[in-house]
């Protein structure tokens, strides 16, 4: 029953009414906690001046006090020792607070802060986080792609990850969201699909950076990792069958290359042995002509220096060279008197094997009909004597 309500006896604890009981000596409660100390510490129960049944600590300049602070004191220097020293992993950097505001960033090692001042936040600044990106996005040209990529970052600077973005894993994947729907939208989609991948991975990292940097997420973008893009399902066929037909391009031009870089230096190298072959072909006739004309000119010197012997001479030089080149011979018995001897191992030795058969064969019997002709001349000249 509470004092106010009726029958509740008006004991108003504040008023010091009701029952003529006041509130608590503190006089009393002290001494209360001083014996209780005092029995946990050693001290003497005793009644100096006071309660003979109470306990007392001990005061200021007793053996027990000097004690208890002592033990106080070794208590609070090793907490302060232990607080104050602290140590950061090597994948770790140490972000201090003074008073709740940054004051500096510690290195991998031991180190020391004030206690109650200071505090330190430990970063890991080696963790490699990643997410997957992936969206339908419009081309330059008008043309839908499906698009995805893995994008890779780590902390680089721990004091602004801690305290100059919010969220900066969620910055980072604007940044990402951001820059790819920028790379692609100025991109057409035949430089997307085929040898554009690296190219636009490139772009989408430095795109991303700059982004974060912009920010001061404290965020480093170590790798972007592009998948192969992809039309949407609805028209894959068509799109097979356009890349189908660029290869096939491909191809065939690097086939009709090949063949271009095999017949065009045959073609020029034999059209420069034309030349050459026609260049020396001029130069031969041309000197022949030019040796013609001066053999001529100094027969004709000679001739209009003496005629007749030119003359003859012409003509048995003419008469030598005609029967040089003729397997004929004309023997021309003049009055049968005497037989001419052929001499047929040399005439051998100069025409070829069949016409030395030939005249091994005409020759004989020609000289055998020769000296039967004398013969008879002989025998006719010797009855008529």
């Amino acid at each position: 029953m509470a004092w106010n309500e009726p029958g509740g006896g008006n004991k108003d604890p504040w008023s010091g009414k009701g029952d003529n009981q006041g509130p608590p000596d503190l006089d009393e409660v002290v001494k209360k906690m001083q014996d209780k100390l005092g029995g946990l510490f050693g001290g003497k129960r005793g009644s100096s001046g006071g309660n003979s049944g109470g306990g007392s600590v001990p005061g200021p300049g007793t053996p027990g006090f000097k004690g208890l602070a002592g033990l106080i004191g070794v208590v609070l220097v090793l907490f302060l020792g232990y607080k104050s020293f602290y140590i950061v992993e090597p994948a770790e950097r140490g972000v201090v607070l003074r008073f709740g505001a940054y004051q500096d960033i510690t290195q991998p090692g031991p180190h020391f802060l004030i206690p109650v001042m200071e505090k330190v936040v430990k970063v890991n600044v080696d963790q490699i986080s990643s997410f997957r990106h992936k969206a339908t996005m419009l081309t330059r040209d008008e043309n839908i792609v499906d698009f995805e990529l893995t994008v890779q970052a780590r902390i680089q600077d721990a004091a602004d990850y801690l305290f100059q973005d919010q969220d900066p894993e969620k910055t980072l994947r604007d940044a990402t969201e951001t820059a790819v729907r920028e790379t692609i939208g100025k991109s057409d989609l035949d430089f997307i699909l085929t040898e554009g991948r690296s190219a636009i991975g490139s772009q989408i990292r430095t795109s991303i950076q700059d982004t974060v940097n912009l920010y001061k997420t404290g965020l480093e973008v170590t790798s972007v990792n592009t998948q192969p893009a992809k039309p949407p399902e609805q028209v894959k066929g068509a799109f097979d069958d356009a890349i189908k037909a660029r290869e096939d391009k491909e191809k065939l031009e690097n086939q009709a290359e090949a063949y271009a870089n095999e017949i065009v230096p045959q073609a020029r190298g034999g059209a420069a042995r034309r030349i050459e072959d026609a260049r020396a072909y001029k130069a031969k006739v041309i000197a022949q002509a030019e040796g013609e004309t001066s053999r001529f000119l100094a027969v004709l010197s000679e001739y209009e220096k003496a005629p007749e012997v030119t003359r003859k001479r012409l003509y048995l030089e003419t008469v030598e060279n005609v029967l040089a080149n003729t397997n004929k011979v004309m023997m021309d018995v003049k009055d049968g008197n005497s037989l001419m001897y052929l001499p047929l191992d040399k005439l051998i030795e100069r025409q070829p094997s069949s016409t030395v058969g030939r005249e091994m064969i005409t020759l004989p019997e020609t000289a055998k009909r020769s000296a039967q002709t004398q013969t008879r001349e002989e025998n006719r000249s010797r009855r008529s004597r």
